[in-house]
């Protein structure tokens, strides 16, 4: 199948309700039901066909009652609200994965949501410091994330690990930090020292791009 031409790279802060390093990683069931989280992404460069999403901001709020293949999930889309109505249609085309394979990531993850509250488009706040496993991101009103390194429980040191996945669809390497993180109105979720993961990472019809065919990256 042919595809419309595009790319996003993107820094992302993932998060999610379940214990660090998060056993969807690694095949296994969720720690706690239901699982559910708060995503923030910023664009750093991105196309579709011809339209433009460099700088652009998304973020959302989602829950699956049970584990994410199971289905029956929501998801609730915070759109940058500088985005134009092209840019509008192209995210919600790009994050809806319907020019995409349909065994790569947004297309994997759209299959799974049977519910899609109306979308907010907000300013959306995004700090990361990748080295420092600390950022945030914040839409006023809607939902927010606060980001630190994960604590060694004995010496209150920051205890940094990373997941390298060979074959993963929404990342193939993440750095693992904390998060607390809510969200209200749509959907309403709180959750505190929770699992995040912090990647760069670039996408296009056929899911994610090497990073080796993206020399500058990394910020």
């Amino acid at each position: 199948m042919a595809y419309v031409d595009w790319m996003i790279k993107t820094k992302q802060i993932g998060t999610c309700s379940c214990d660090y390093g998060c056993p969807c990683e690694f095949m296994a069931p969720p720690t706690r039901l239901p699982c559910e989280g708060v995503l923030g992404m910023e664009i750093t460069e991105g196309y579709f066909a011809d339209v433009r999403l460099d700088g652009l901001r998304v973020a959302g709020a989602y829950r699956w009652p049970g584990p994410v293949h199971e289905g029956n999930g929501t998801w609730w889309s915070i759109i940058d609200k500088r985005a134009t109505e092209e840019q509008v249609n192209a995210l919600f085309t790009i994050l809806g994965g319907q020019e995409q394979e349909p065994t790569t990531g947004f297309a994997i993850y759209g299959s799974t949501i049977a519910n899609e509250p109306d979308p907010v488009f907000a300013d959306i706040e995004f700090e990361w410091d990748l080295e420092k496993r600390t950022g945030r991101f914040a839409v006023e009103n809607v939902l927010g994330a606060t980001i630190e390194p994960i604590k060694n429980p004995v010496t209150g040191a920051d205890h940094h690990a990373i997941i390298h996945l060979h074959e993963g669809f929404e990342f193939r390497e993440a750095e693992m930090a904390s998060a607390s993180f809510w969200s209200q109105g749509a959907l309403d979720l709180k959750h505190d020292g929770r699992y995040t993961a912090m990647s760069y990472v670039a996408y296009g019809p056929h899911g994610i791009i090497d990073q080796d065919s993206l020399p500058a990256a990394r910020p």
